[in-house]
């Protein structure tokens, strides 16, 4: 039912992922759009009660596979949302899966770029605009 009356946008200048090196290494990645917006993720929302009567507000980001951008990175992405898929993913008018299926196109990769960043960006405790300065790999 989230995915017929309960979307969101979950909205990010970029995200992190990792990609495996070999058995023991992983480099990260920051991941943005070329043109420096804000990225329109796919999201879900929801509202439940625990056993015990307390209220979990939650929400969820809608993965697909990768497209040719991300592929080397990771098999998965998040779906992220065109400018003109926005207001249409919003509309709380438009609740049949066969009409919502469709918004959760790849976004073009030619319209997303990535470079290796620190492995600080492991530990939640390191913060900053340096967690998503292009490094060298090795670094």
């Amino acid at each position: 039912s989230a995915f017929k009356s309960r979307r969101c946008l979950v909205m990010a200048s970029g995200f992190y992922e990792w990609r495996k090196l070999d058995a023991k290494n992983k480099q990260p990645y920051y991941i943005s759009l070329t043109n420096g917006a804000p990225m329109p993720m796919a999201g879900l929302w929801e509202v439940w009660k625990l056993p015990e009567g307390e209220t979990v507000e939650s929400c969820t980001i809608i993965t697909h596979t990768a497209n040719d951008m991300m592929e080397p990175l990771h098999d998965r992405m998040p779906v992220i949302l065109t400018h003109a898929l926005v207001d249409p993913w919003l509309d709380p008018a438009i609740n049949d899966p066969a009409a919502i299926q469709p918004m959760l196109e790849h976004f073009p990769a030619d319209e997303m770029q990535a470079w290796p960043v620190s492995k600080d960006v492991g530990n939640v405790r390191n913060q900053g605009e340096r967690l998503i300065e292009a490094i060298t790999v090795g670094a």
